[in-house]
């Protein structure tokens, strides 16, 4: 492992157990519990769009950091995830009444896709 590898890797905020805790399980989990819960849509909103943008930004910051390649694409992926849960919350864009199933598959099947095929051809970091 050559010394930039190094570098990149301990500023990984990935490397971290308790950040990755904080910044990207704690968000899935509010998610994934709030998802088949009898809440009303403002409280889904304001969780949903929340635990995205708070994925979204840490996934920017970490490609900041470490130029994680992966992170390049799930941050503005989680942001516009973000946008599109608090637009379908507040009325603006009408997704049917599975709207929040719909928004949870795709992005759980983006991030999934996202996460994988960029770093199995791109590698890493860059």
């Amino acid at each position: 492992m050559d010394s930039d590898t190094t570098t990149c890797k301990s500023r990984d905020i990935l490397s971290s157990r308790w950040r990755v805790f904080f910044l990207y399980w704690l968000p899935v989990i509010a998610i994934f519990v709030t998802g088949p819960l009898a809440i009303s849509s403002g409280w889904r909103t304001a969780v949903w769009t929340v635990a995205l943008a708070t994925m979204g930004v840490a996934c920017i910051v970490n490609a900041l950091r470490c130029g994680r390649v992966h992170c390049y694409l799930t941050g503005p992926f989680f942001l516009l995830m973000a946008l599109v849960a608090l637009s379908y919350g507040l009325g603006i864009l009408r997704l049917g009444e599975n709207g929040w199933n719909l928004l949870g598959l795709i992005t759980v099947i983006g991030a999934i896709a996202l996460w994988c095929l960029p770093e199995m051809f791109l590698g890493k970091y860059r």
